[in-house]
């Protein structure tokens, strides 16, 4: 069996990813921010390129908030999202650079050499900061939890409305809990291995 080639255990390979899927509903179990910065404690070890930390996670809370946040979704994600017993936006800081000194202190220049253009910096942002949300959405299933992230949302909107000093832009929208009765939709198909996988 492949599984035998990794050193990570089956039930652990089944939590964070065979058996983990995408949640449509959860239960009113409230999730804690003990939890969530448990998860970030661990996630944050993920690579990135300069070692940026573009993530920037606001936990939505408050029912104003809520509110706020469910009218720039589309209609397919507004009701589970008022329901969930929380939300995350997460977005990107679009002047990650201003930390590259500290957090990339071989070279401090980085900052200046690769990332004086705005339009460097979004697109860095957004790929480090994809990458960054995949590692968060992997450490809600570490802790038992079911993610359900969306992208179907006016990504304008929510920007208007959250970020308004424009330094920061979403990236996606994560429902957060314990999964609920029919929170699963039908596992889709994956490519086979050799339909990714060419050696030259």
């Amino acid at each position: 069996m492949t599984t035998d080639a990794l050193v990570l255990d089956t039930a652990a390979q089944d939590l964070l990813f065979r058996e983990a899927r995408t949640a449509n509903t959860f239960t009113e179990e409230p999730v804690s921010d003990e939890q969530i910065q448990a998860i970030y404690e661990l996630v944050k070890f993920g690579p990135t390129a300069l070692n940026q930390q573009p993530l920037r996670v606001v936990l939505v809370r408050s029912a104003e908030a809520r509110e706020r946040l469910v009218q720039h979704l589309s209609d397919g994600n507004k009701a589970k999202t008022a329901a969930a017993p929380l939300t995350a936006i997460l977005a990107v800081d679009n002047e990650f650079h201003e930390e590259l000194p500290t957090l990339f202190p071989h070279f401090p220049q980085a900052k200046d050499a690769f990332f004086s253009e705005r339009p460097a910096r979004e697109a860095s942002a957004q790929m480090n900061g994809a990458l960054q949300a995949g590692y968060f959405i992997i450490g809600v299933r570490a802790a038992g939890l079911a993610a359900g992230p969306m992208t179907g949302y006016d990504a304008e909107g929510i920007n208007k409305e959250f970020f308004a000093d424009g330094e920061h832009s979403v990236l996606a929208v994560v429902n957060i809990g314990k999964p609920g009765e029919n929170a699963w939709y039908p596992r889709s198909p994956r490519l086979a291995y050799d339909q990714v996988v060419t050696t030259v």
